[in-house]
């Protein structure tokens, strides 16, 4: 899996923030406190932490009390993630090629958590890591999984074809063979509610305007450098300069949506 930079996950973080749902969030957390369940202390393994954006999520609706196990392939980003929150929480740090699903350190966990990764993987790392999950009654939450929608405005005749092309983009190699992309919480939920599991789906998008510029033009460089290759260079490069002329005064909405699994314990 190709990794992403500090810079970037910063810019993406309020967004990220802002868009996640609130309520499935909040039973992410009432989930790893739940006193009920077998499996102790309370503890969540984080996949792809990056600087620890799923720890800040849920330290923002008073998760103080979690136990995390972070994991991450860019030893870089474990460092950050440790220089901000190593003094004040519990932190397990595991640097690991994520696509290795049998050496995930998964054991002992009450939620496996991941943001804006699923729709990096592909179906095959999807099945082998639920049926680890499932094997051992832990739950999952994934957050901010990209549903292949986005709107802007004003429109430009070019957004569609350019939307479906970054589409195809999306489903290429992440680093976990052919990705899902935008069907990712939909193979999630067909992989785990057969297994005896409670799913939840929420939507999470997010809503950009002017006061989001700096990731709206990130976001436009990385769709125009995405799609390159398969829309003409012309009029690709007329719809860059027209979304470019927009940041600071138009406005975007990212499809994205929530998924929490919990074993359903009525069953």
């Amino acid at each position: 899996m190709s990794g992403f930079s500090i810079t970037w996950l910063d810019l993406r973080e309020s967004a990220d923030i802002s868009g996640r749902d609130k309520d499935l969030a909040e039973k992410a957390l009432a989930a790893l406190r739940d006193e009920h369940r077998a499996l102790a202390p309370r503890l969540a393994v984080d996949l792809g932490s990056g600087t620890g954006s799923t720890l800040r999520a849920l330290l923002n609706l008073g998760g103080d009390d979690i136990m995390w196990r972070l994991v991450d392939l860019d030893g870089a980003l474990l460092d950050e993630a440790l220089r901000r929150h190593g003094q004040d929480f519990v932190i397990e740090d595991h640097q690991s090629d994520l696509s290795i699903v049998a050496e995930l350190p998964l054991s002992g966990a009450r939620l496996v958590t991941a943001s804006a990764l699923f729709d990096l993987a592909s179906q095959e790392f999807l099945d082998h890591l639920c049926e680890r999950i499932t094997a051992q009654g832990t739950g999952l939450y994934a957050a901010l999984n990209y549903d292949g929608t986005t709107q802007w405005q004003p429109a430009h005749p070019l957004d569609a074809q350019v939307l479906d092309a970054f589409n195809q983009d999306q489903r290429r190699d992440k680093g976990f063979g052919e990705a899902l992309g935008p069907d990712a919480t939909r193979a999630l939920q067909l992989a785990l509610a057969p297994r005896g599991y409670c799913v939840e789906i929420a939507n999470s998008p997010w809503r950009l305007d002017g006061t989001n510029a700096d990731l709206v033009i990130a976001l436009i460089e990385g769709i125009f450098h995405a799609v390159t290759e398969t829309v003409n260079a012309e009029p690709l490069e007329q719809w860059r300069k027209f979304r470019m002329e927009h940041a600071h005064s138009g406005s975007c909405i990212v499809g994205h949506t929530d998924l929490l699994a919990l074993p359903d314990t009525e069953s």
